[in-house]
């Protein structure tokens, strides 16, 4: 079994524990657990050109959001996201939530977490410029 230490990313109140990463294998897809706090919405609307998302609930409650429609995701529930598809994910409930996501094929990774968390954790505002630069380099489409 491969040790997770060093796999981790912390988005405020967004925490990222990446079991296959983008350098695991061919690439063929990234898989982590996210963890969010209560009342947050994490990341910002999007849709990926190439890559499709799988949601599995693991705790609490996560509001997945699909082309407008809100998806409550309890532990046991899952919610496929097609790639081009709009989406987002929040923490609407006053306990935290888990959900394992599957990326395929890997392209967003580890690495895109740890290259936007370099442009967001800045003083001031993030330089919103930046931030769509990273995330169209990587495949995701800011909605």
């Amino acid at each position: 079994m491969k040790s997770t230490e060093g796999r981790m990313v912390r988005f405020g109140a967004m925490e990222l524990r990446f079991l296959v990463d983008e350098t695991d294998g061919k690439g063929e897809m990234v898989v982590f657990e996210m963890a969010v706090q209560p009342d947050a919405r994490v990341p910002a609307a999007h849709h990926h050109e190439a890559v499709d998302e799988c949601v599995y609930g693991l705790a609490g409650t996560m509001t997945t959001t699909l082309d407008g429609v809100a998806h409550e995701i309890r532990p046991g529930d899952s919610l496929f996201i097609p790639r081009g598809r709009v989406h987002h994910h929040a923490n609407r409930h006053a306990e935290p939530c888990k959900a394992l996501i599957v990326l395929t094929p890997g392209s967003i990774g580890r690495r895109y977490c740890e290259e936007m968390l370099k442009v967001v954790k800045t003083p001031g505002k993030p330089d919103m410029a930046r931030v769509s630069e990273v995330m169209r380099r990587h495949g995701l489409v800011p909605a």
